[in-house]
């Protein structure tokens, strides 16, 4: 029997739950190599809470997991697609054929406004960070804003880190810090549903963080400008996630931002046999879970594909957050396919393993009762 050659390029989170997916799906029917520009994958959504002592992320070697799993890691970065010819060439120059190419490589950073602290969940935002709760403890700093940015990202870190740094400041007896909330959500946390918006309000309130919703805003020295209006809050630190841009590969069609424009199915428009998942793709909501379950719609269409007896199940978001407070956890989910809608919220997991990123084979395959055991059970989530 013929397999089909598949080509990942990215070794994060849609990339590896590509790969898990394709072998339970299709087995050998599919031939995987993963193309990846670092030998280890990090998994860094629990990272946000590592300056307050709390949660910290872990990092895999690629090739104990091609080992283990089996397919061909080659780590090296995409330097450019040929779709006509199946065939890419990498970074350092060499070039890989395939049947079908799967783009994970996820978005670019930047900061979003200069003048913040932008936390990229890396060591440097990490170092950052604990300056600034070391000057808040020093009371150098008794002003905080974290600042939404306006273009696409996933803003439930920035949460965290307002709670979390709030209990902090409070716990240490600084009675006279002001910490403010500022962002183009109309209430907080907003995509998971009134629920969550709810819930999260109490908490913002019960920590005494003031929210600014439905402002556009924009940060200088010292100062945050809202629009619309004239509003002006006076600050000494702000703190920010960064913006993404799309990863605009040479040879693929992108949209304006640089990100790649896919159906349900994570198809690649005006790419044949080219697919994107992640947050290179163009779905406006940048979350790891969100592109595990796009990772799963491009794996099924492709075993489906290669003749495998399974019915591709086109991506039908549905979004699952756990949220860090320095107490206990929160966590929130909510079908954003339709808009909309009350979403669930509640202190006890209602999935399992209970991670930060709940994908299908990849949280199941790291954080299982195996710790590692590819033969974990995959997470039984409702197809919709």
């Amino acid at each position: 029997m013929t397999s089909l050659s598949v080509l990942i390029a990215g070794g994060g989170v849609a990339g590896l739950e590509t790969v898990l997916a394709l072998r339970e799906l299709a087995g050998p029917r599919v031939t995987v190599t993963l193309l990846a520009p670092e030998p280890d994958f990090a998994y860094r959504a629990p990272s946000v809470g590592e300056s307050f002592s709390l949660a910290h992320g872990r990092r895999f070697e690629l090739a104990e997991i091609a080992e283990d799993v089996g397919f061909e890691l080659v780590v090296d970065g995409l330097a450019q697609v040929s779709p006509d010819e199946h065939r890419v060439r990498l970074a350092g120059g060499d070039e890989l054929s395939y049947d079908a190419l799967v783009l994970t490589m996820g978005a670019r950073q930047r900061p979003a406004y200069p003048a913040a602290l932008t936390y990229a969940g890396d060591e440097a935002s990490r170092q950052a960070l604990s300056g600034l709760l070391a000057d808040l403890e020093g009371g150098y700093v008794k002003r905080i804003a974290f600042v939404a940015p306006t273009s696409p990202s996933w803003q439930l870190p920035l949460y965290e880190l307002a709670v979390m740094t709030a209990r902090e400041a409070w716990d240490q007896g600084i009675d006279t810090m002001q910490i403010s909330f500022v962002t183009p959500e109309d209430q907080p946390l907003a995509a998971f549903g009134t629920n969550a918006a709810r819930s999260v309000a109490q908490m913002l309130e019960a920590e005494r963080i003031t929210f600014v919703g439905s402002t556009y805003p924009d940060v200088q020295e010292r100062v945050v400008l809202m629009e619309p209006g004239t509003r002006r809050l006076e600050v000494d630190r702000v703190v920010s996630l960064p913006t993404l841009d799309g990863p605009r590969t040479p040879g693929v069609p992108s949209d304006e931002a640089g990100f790649h424009p896919v159906d349900e199915f994570g198809r690649v428009a005006g790419a044949a046999d080219v697919y994107a998942a992640g947050d290179g793709a163009n779905f406006p909501i940048k979350q790891g879970g969100l592109a595990t379950q796009q990772a799963d719609a491009v794996a099924g269409i492709i075993a489906a594909g290669a003749g495998a007896p399974t019915e591709p199940v086109p991506f039908r978001p549905v979004l699952r957050g756990m949220l860090l407070t320095g107490g206990d956890q929160l966590y929130l989910r909510h079908a954003v396919a339709g808009g909309g809608g009350e979403g669930d919220v509640s202190d006890q997991a209602p999935w399992w393993p209970p991670t930060k990123i709940s994908g299908r084979y990849l949280s199941p395959y790291l954080f299982g009762n195996g710790q590692g055991d590819s033969r974990s059970a995959p997470i039984d989530f409702p197809r919709r």
